[in-house]
């Protein structure tokens, strides 16, 4: 193998190495991780999730926005869960099928099957389809994880689906993902 042939090798293995470690496509500058972000204007990325999007307040959802969404994304779907929940994950909402062109969802999306940009809710935890707000018992802080999808594709299921038919859905159509954590505690 030829000196500039084992240097592209080395490049590429770097390269490689470097997306993995850091989840993400490397930016120009190496830093940092480009791609898809997801935010909230409510709360800060680990910060506590004001009491008025729980069940102790309004129980409405919060605004959330996202950038850079990969190459080829041609529909966006939101999972919201909490990991500390006992004995298992609890899921808090589901929303599929976000067209390509959605940028951010307002405070309070509607707690209704299909939204006017043709996204669709799935069910949460209880099941009832929409968001539901965090809800933990007295005790440890809990986390709920607002997990954005960038597709290759519409999932096309009917609205009303359950976290684990949209994900099995998703697989094989993922382009990137983001995520965005928030605290509550009662």
């Amino acid at each position: 193998m030829s000196g500039f042939c084992k240097k592209a090798v080395i490049a590429l293995l770097a390269s490689t190495l470097g997306t993995l470690i850091l989840g993400g496509t490397v930016s120009a500058g190496g830093a940092e991780p480009a791609g898809l972000k997801i935010t909230s204007s409510a709360f800060q990325q680990d910060g506590p999730i004001p009491k008025k999007y729980s069940c102790d307040g309004q129980d409405i959802s919060p605004p959330l926005a996202w950038s850079d969404p990969p190459a080829g994304t041609k529909s966006f779907a939101l999972i919201m869960d909490d990991p500390d929940a006992r004995p298992d994950t609890w899921v808090h909402w589901v929303l599929y099928d976000l067209p390509t062109t959605a940028r951010d969802l307002p405070e309070n999306v509607p707690k209704q099957k299909e939204l006017a940009n043709g996204a669709r809710n799935g069910v949460n935890g209880e099941p009832q389809i929409g968001y539901e707000g965090p809800c933990p018992p007295a005790g440890p802080v809990h986390h709920y994880h607002f997990k954005l999808y960038a597709l290759d594709a519409k999932l096309g299921l009917a609205a009303g689906a359950t976290k684990a038919a949209v994900e099995k859905a998703m697989q094989g159509h993922i382009l990137g993902e983001a995520q965005l954590v928030g605290q509550y505690k009662r």
